[in-house]
């Protein structure tokens, strides 16, 4: 497919042989607005251009042919630039006359020179952005002067939106050419007058595994006279802080919200993050402190708030303090069910089924009706310990006593039943399911692809996927996570991409990450360069499990000077690195009977740090 494109016929359109070499596609990368769409060539190598990238082959001017052959005939509009004039005739037609063909390797010839571009996998909103006089849908290098090659199907939001998202991008820009540490009042004096807490917000998602850089954008912003931070920005901010650990900064930036712009920035969902991150940092007591301020802030210290206090305790595995506090204040706070099925599930993820027996009884002895989760939550903690007979005795008495157990339990038993080896039994339950009008969902197909993927039953995973698309069940990145990790070639991840984008599912940093290591593991250091440019892009990373990756993978493969500085990379952007780096690290100095230097090594962020586009690697320029 690929050597056609780049070798194919003339096109035949009579109007078009006079003309071709006159006309290049402008590469549709210059903002966030564009989307990706299906492309109507059958061959899958034009299917995805996600997937292309990633593996090297397609190349730039190729991607924009292959971005603007968009299913049947798309309207073509020659826009001219301010102190442009529109094109002749002739040329139009040409123009029109290619983009209403199907036939993408038309398209190529008609069009002409295929330049030659830096290789990109998505729009990234922090590349050069095209000169302001011409339009955000072209970039002026690719076009001849004056004119902007537009096609209004490939335009799905508004000018306000597609402002906005330049506008982000250019901040982006900066910020990623300044040190953490650096005044941004200079270098971001220009976007005073443009900022809104939407811009706001986009740039602190697409910052979020650098906090320094997200703080230092926040204080700056709230300096400005003419905006204040709302509720969205606030929280958000809150969330990295508290995502990174940093629970003094998260509470100080709360303490300093002006009294008086509490009661409409303060939130119940503000609250929620502020429990969550203080419980996943193991403040236990601050988190329980932070749920009685509710009060000073206007909100009622109610059962939802504590229901959510338990839940975030529970979930970092604080399973004994939650039930205490449950206990404690049983007369301030009612003893509902759901209350109490969060206590049971906090004993099943960490994995006490002692107390999740004991729990369990103090609900049968309490009289309360017990829904399906208390029956969901008991029935996974039995699995989970082994009794797979039990739960599944659990789970048929069930439907004796009339009670039809939902999707969540099938696919508990299914799960376990899988991983036990007994897949007959747990496709008689899949099948099931399906006759008691129980329908699968996604997470009953996972289950299954995630075991015949274990087993290396490839052509019954394919089935699965099929079946679950034609069922209009969507996969997600989860299924496809699940696939990934059998691969054992470069070219088994591309065609797994591409299919992922055919389907509309996302890649999100967990999925990069998986490609990453994958890729690593492979030695496919092109593949490796392209994912970590992809995460800066979309603010997906890379994060601190990206720069773990890098540095076990490298110093496997013996490039330890390479492997210490991801190492250090991570350290300047203020990650903490795993217990396991810090001793990998220490052993690389040690082999290399050099003397750890880790904290007084110069700093390799920013301006200093280049991605070597031969090799895939960080070098220091000196």
């Amino acid at each position: 497919m690929l050597a056609q494109l780049a070798h194919s016929p003339t096109c035949n359109h009579p109007e078009a042989q006079s003309h071709t070499e006159q006309y290049t596609i402008p590469h549709a990368r210059t903002g966030s607005r564009y989307r990706r769409r299906e492309l109507t060539t059958g061959e899958p190598a034009a299917a995805g251009v996600l997937g292309a990238r990633f593996a090297g082959v397609l190349e730039p001017a190729h991607e924009a042919a292959a971005r603007t052959c968009v299913r049947g005939p798309a309207p073509v509009s020659l826009v001219p630039t301010p102190g442009g004039t529109m094109p002749p005739a002739p040329a139009y037609a040409v123009l029109a006359a290619a983009f209403r063909t199907k036939n993408t390797i038309s398209v190529t010839r008609c069009l002409g020179v295929l330049a030659s571009r830096t290789p990109a996998v998505r729009p990234n909103a922090l590349e050069a952005f095209p000169h302001a006089s011409s339009p955000p849908s072209s970039h002026p290098s690719l076009l001849p002067r004056g004119y902007a090659l537009a096609s209004p199907r490939l335009c799905h939001t508004s000018a306000q939106e597609d402002s906005r998202d330049v506008r982000v991008g250019e901040v982006l820009r900066v910020l990623k050419s300044c040190d953490a540490d650096a005044d941004l009042g200079k270098d971001l004096r220009r976007f005073a007058g443009e900022m809104g807490e939407d811009v706001v917000l986009k740039v602190l998602q697409k910052q979020r595994s650098n906090w320094q850089v997200a703080l230092s954008f926040f204080n700056w912003a709230a300096g400005l006279p003419a905006y204040a931070h709302g509720p969205r920005t606030y929280t958000e901010m809150l969330d990295i802080l508290g995502r990174m650990k940093k629970v003094r900064l998260m509470r100080q930036v709360f303490d300093e919200i002006p009294e008086e712009r509490r009661g409409t920035v303060v939130t119940n969902r503000m609250f929620a993050v502020l429990l969550n991150r203080y419980a996943g940092a193991h403040k236990v007591h601050e988190a329980i402190e932070m749920f009685y301020k509710r009060e000073e802030y206007g909100f009622e210290v109610d059962l939802v708030g504590f229901q959510i206090l338990l839940m975030s305790l529970c979930r970092y595995k604080h399973v004994e303090e939650a039930e205490a506090l449950f206990l404690q204040k049983k007369d301030e706070f009612p003893p509902v069910i759901k209350s109490w099925n969060i206590i049971l599930n906090g004993w099943c993820v960490k994995g006490s089924l002692a107390d999740a027996k004991r729990v369990w009884n103090q609900i049968i002895a309490s009289k309360l009706k017990l829904d399906l989760f208390t029956y969901g939550t008991f029935i996974n903690a039995l699995t989970k310990a082994g009794k797979l007979s039990t739960a599944v005795k659990l789970f048929t008495s069930m439907w004796e006593k009339g009670i039809n157990p939902d999707v969540a339990i099938c696919n508990c038993i299914i799960d376990q039943l899988c991983f036990k080896k007994k897949i007959p039994g747990a496709l008689e339950i899949f099948r099931e399911m399906n006759d008691r009008g129980c329908q699968a969902d996604v997470a009953t197909y996972n289950t299954l692809i995630k075991h015949f993927s274990k087993i290396r039953r490839t052509e019954k995973v394919y089935e699965l996927l099929d079946d679950m698309e034609k069922k209009g069940c969507c996969p997600n990145n989860m299924t496809y996570t699940y696939i990934l990790k059998t691969t054992e070639k470069p070219r088994d991840v591309i065609n797994l991409i591409q299919r992922m984008e055919e389907s509309g599912c996302r890649l999100d940093s967990d999925t990069y990450n998986l490609i990453l290591n994958l890729y690593v593991s492979m030695k496919y250091e092109k593949g490796v360069q392209q994912v970590w440019e992809e995460m800066e892009r979309n603010g997906s990373g890379p994060d601190q499990r990206s720069f773990t990756i890098m540095v076990h993978g490298l110093h496997s493969q013996g490039k330890l000077d390479q492997a210490l500085e991801y190492y250090t990379t991570m350290k300047s952007r203020g990650m903490t690195p795993e217990p396991r780096t810090r001793i990998l690290v220490k052993a690389i100095h040690m082999k290399k009977d050099e003397p750890d230097t880790e904290d007084r090594s110069p700093s390799r962020s920013g301006k200093n740090l280049k991605l070597d586009r031969l090799s895939g690697l960080f070098h220091v320029h000196k």
